[in-house]
């Protein structure tokens, strides 16, 4: 009985990740759909990858991963592509350098997508097969990574589109919802909190090593800053006044002569913002986003206030909600105690980017369902500002 039992659970345990490996690589499909040709392969700065690309490399993750590692017998699609659409990872050999992704106007755009209709085919057929543990692990992760780079996609159209005259519409679920009552504070005890993740569920290697943390008394605002806020900042002279800027970011803003969030233009006296939706008047009671975690800190500095620790914000979570935009800390992105990364190319997915880099916390309006928790740790460098990101307080 207990066996038959076991076998029950594997035989859905099976079923789950084939839906939502099903599921997971339709959704990208849905929100290319909007797509005309010239869109898919143009790279208007090193930070951002054409869509064709997006939608070649995830797929080569799961040939490259899955099934050239656990399917027997699988054939490669075509030998170029592990070159033209690896990203980083140096174990899996030579690649093409990240700022000429635009430069690849072959193969064409149906190339890909028939490469995604093969190796999904092939995907499919091994997981019928009831693979091992360990090669359900990696599909796992495939999925999850495909899922990134659906969020990523999000911030990479918007760039391509939203640096064009004529700031062309998407079609599109990327509203930010209003901000309709003032923003309280709630309150945190001192005392030891448990950081990381625990439970029988997908993490990042980079949430692993679980530990306490001591936390001093302090306050988190129950909201994100709206752009009624930021203009106050903004009209009391923040992107002027050096005494509120790291001495970094003073840098950046001067040398790109930035004085207001990404996307923003000022019309006859007014501020206005570029969304998928088209162009439009900057509404007060959304939350600011696209701020880069320089923006975050002086905007914290000009309130007298400050950006929550990682670790504050992760024992904070379960008071409020999230999901509008990722929430810069004040946390470098570095290792939990134990940390320790996987063998060959799978142990660069993170480890090596623990540096020179800042922890959000949260999600955004472009994140999958489902793809964050609370113990969930993003990063970007602090001058980003494509990403949708935003700002919460504490004190």
């Amino acid at each position: 009985m207990n066996r038959n039992f076991e076998y029950s659970q594997s035989i859905i345990k099976y079923h789950m990740l084939k839906k939502q490996f099903i599921e997971t690589r339709a959704r990208f499909l849905k929100i290319c759909e909007d797509l005309k040709i010239e869109d898919y392969s143009v790279q208007p700065a090193i930070f951002v990858s054409p869509p064709k690309w997006h939608l070649a490399h995830s797929t080569w993750f799961f040939e490259q991963f899955v099934l050239s590692e656990f399917s027997e017998g699988y054939k490669i699609y075509d030998e170029d592509f592990a070159y033209l659409f690896n990203s980083y990872y140096n174990n899996a050999g030579k690649r093409v350098l990240r700022p000429n992704r635009g430069l690849m106007t072959r193969p064409p755009v149906e190339d890909v997508y028939a490469y995604r209709d093969y190796v999904d085919a092939a995907m499919i057929s091994f997981l019928e097969g009831h693979p091992s543990e360990k090669a359900m692990t990696v599909v796992q992760l495939g999925i999850q990574h495909e899922q990134q780079h659906q969020e990523l996609f999000c911030y990479d159209i918007k760039y391509i589109l939203g640096n064009q005259p004529t700031f062309p519409l998407l079609k599109n679920d990327l509203t930010l919802a209003e901000i309709s009552k003032p923003s309280t504070w709630l309150k945190v005890n001192k005392g030891l909190y448990d950081i990381g993740h625990t439970e029988e569920t997908f993490c990042y290697d980079n949430e692993l090593g679980h530990n306490k943390v001591f936390l001093n008394a302090y306050e988190i605002s129950d909201q994100l800053v709206t752009n009624r806020e930021y203009l106050e900042f903004m009209k009391a002279g923040g992107y002027q006044d050096f005494n509120l800027w790291h001495a970094e970011g003073w840098e950046f803003i001067q040398q790109n002569n930035i004085k207001a969030p990404e996307y923003w233009h000022e019309v006859e006296g007014e501020w206005h913002q570029y969304t998928l939706d088209g162009f439009m008047k900057v509404h007060p009671d959304q939350p600011v986003m696209h701020v880069s975690m320089y923006e975050a800190f002086a905007y914290a500095e000009w309130r007298n206030l400050r950006l929550p620790t990682e670790f504050e914000w992760e024992a904070a979570s379960s008071l409020f909600e999230f999901g509008q935009l990722w929430e810069w800390t004040n946390s470098a992105y570095l290792p939990y105690p134990g940390f320790s990364k996987a063998p060959g190319a799978l142990g660069e997915y993170n480890g090596k980017f623990m540096i020179n880099q800042m922890v959000l916390r949260g999600a955004s309006i472009a994140t999958c369902p489902n793809h964050s928790r609370s113990t969930y740790r993003n990063f970007f460098h602090p001058n980003m500002r494509w990403q949708f990101s935003g700002i919460r307080l504490a004190k």
